[in-house]
Parts: C-alpha cells; structure tokens; sequence
C-alpha cells in the first residue's frame, strides 16, 4: 500500500478509521525506516477491538448519553497513543450529530434533499428555505445540550493532546445534523484557546453543504482559516456527489489558495474506485493551482 501511495508521487499518509492492527504493524516499519511519514491519523484508528468495521462515528464524543461519551474518550485516547507512535501531527473526528428525531419524524439530511430533488425546488426557493428554516429552528433548540456535554469532554480531552503535541481536529460534515457546524466550531475556539484544538477543513463536505443552502463554501472555509489544521481535498457535483478528483466536480480549487500554506496538512480523500491514474493527474492539479 505504502509503495503505491508513494509511486503516485505522495510523501505521506494519513491512516483512517479502516486501519487494521496488522495493517498499522507495516506501516510502522515503513515510518521508522523513513521511507514515508504519517502526518495524521483519523478516529478511531486502529479499528478497535471487538467492532465489526471500521467507522468514525463508532461512538460520538458529542453525545447526549455520559457512557457512549465516555466510550468514545477512550477510543480517542487510544487513538492519540497511536498517533504518537506513528508521529503523526493530528487526529481529525468526527464529533457528533445533533439528532432530530420528533414525536411525529425523524428529520435529517434527507428531508431537505428530498425537498429539493422532488419538487425540483432549488435553495433559494421559498419552499425549500421554509423547510430549512424549521429543521434549524429545532437545530438550535436540541444542540445546547450537546455542545455542553463535548465541553465537559474537552476539558478531560485536551490536556492530553497538549501534553502529546498532537492537534484534535474536528471535520465538517455534509449534513445538517453534524455537529460543531461552522459557527459551534467559532464557539469552541473561543472557548478552548488552545492550539490542541483545531478545524479540519473537508472540501467535498463544504461543498456539498453550499448545495444545500447552508453556507457559502468559500466565504465559511476562509472565516475558519485561522485555526485550521488540515484539510481533505476531494470533489463534488450537485446534490449530494463527493470525493470525486479534483478536477472532476465543480470546486474551484484556486479560490481555496490560502490554504496551500506549509503548515496545513493536505490530504487527499478519493473514492475507493477512483482509478490510479485519474488521482495522480489530481495531485498534479493541485499542486500546479496552488503552486505546492
């Protein structure tokens, strides 16, 4: 895996939530021979003992119930162990989901695209933000209490990433549930100061949410700039497509320049079926539009 990584013309990993113990063994012993660095890892990684797969969302940090919380803080602290063996700069997570479940629905990502792809109603339509305006209103009647439990979980959390050196990385999510959105994760910043905790940037992902009406892709990813740490390049076509290559969806890449800073970590996030070639010619894309 690691010689085909590199003869793409990458110089480094980043290990994801379907790595293997076995898997992690050989990587290791490339890492230590130097022929390849881990610069991040994503939770929870390795796969944990006893789960069936592979999965970010195994257990959520920002969860409402204490014991999935407190699950989820061990996995994340096995995770950080791990990052640290491998010398890897960041951990990225997915935090949680502000769950929508009424008395009469449950309503999720789903009931806004259905708006849109039924009704052929676009964004702006006043159908569609009406439906939008009640699933946020709900939104931000649930996310308090979600919001307050991750803090309390942070507190325990990021002492630990301090001390290790390692950054916790929170990634946007395509859905509407996802929690920190763009504005949670301003709030968390302002709460933590502290260079533990960063933003994981998702360009799909932010893509997929500007299909949708919630933001404005660019105009939010370069409010989140000063305190992100890495970013997955990958992207996007209407409605809900993603982790395209570069250059085969509609995202702009030069208007994201800003973040061809050194100290951004850039990793590339393909489909598993996108074919060798197609993410070589990606890589070069990239480093041509961004002059890296």
């Amino acid at each position: 895996m690691v010689d085909e990584i590199l003869a793409l013309g990458f110089d480094a990993l980043e290990l994801g939530y379907h790595t293997t113990e076995e898997m992690a063994e050989g990587v290791q012993r490339r890492v230590r021979s130097g022929d390849v660095a881990v610069d991040s890892v994503h939770a929870y990684c390795p796969v944990p003992v006893g789960a069936p797969q592979g999965y970010p969302e195994l257990y959520l940090l920002a969860s409402l119930d204490e014991d999935e919380r407190a699950m989820a803080a061990i996995l994340l602290v096995r995770t950080l162990e791990f990052a640290v063996k491998m010398g890897a700069k960041a951990v990225v997570l997915h935090a949680g989901r502000v769950f929508l479940k009424t008395f009469f629905r449950e309503i999720n990502t789903g009931t806004l695209a259905n708006v849109l792809m039924e009704g052929g109603a676009g964004p702006d339509s006043e159908k569609y933000r009406q439906t939008l305006d009640k699933v946020l209103r709900l939104r931000t009647k649930r996310v308090r209490k979600y919001y307050d439990g991750f803090c309390l979980s942070l507190d325990n959390l990021l002492p630990k990433f301090e001390k290790a050196g390692v950054t916790l990385c929170l990634e946007n999510l395509p859905s509407i549930e996802a929690f920190p959105d763009e504005r949670e994760m301003s709030m968390l910043k302002q709460r933590f100061n502290t260079p533990a905790l960063a933003y994981w940037h998702d360009f799909g992902h932010g893509q997929l949410r500007e299909y949708m009406g919630w933001i404005r892709h660019a105009e939010a990813a370069n409010d989140l700039r000063p305190f992100t740490r890495g970013v997955h390049i990958h992207d996007a076509r209407p409605l809900l497509e993603d982790h395209l290559p570069p250059g085969q969806g509609e995202i702009d890449f030069a208007a994201f320049n800003c973040f061809a800073d050194e100290e951004i970590i850039k990793v590339f996030e393909p489909a598993s079926e996108v074919a060798p070639e197609a993410l070589a010619e990606a890589l070069r894309l990239i480093r041509e539009t961004w002059s890296v």
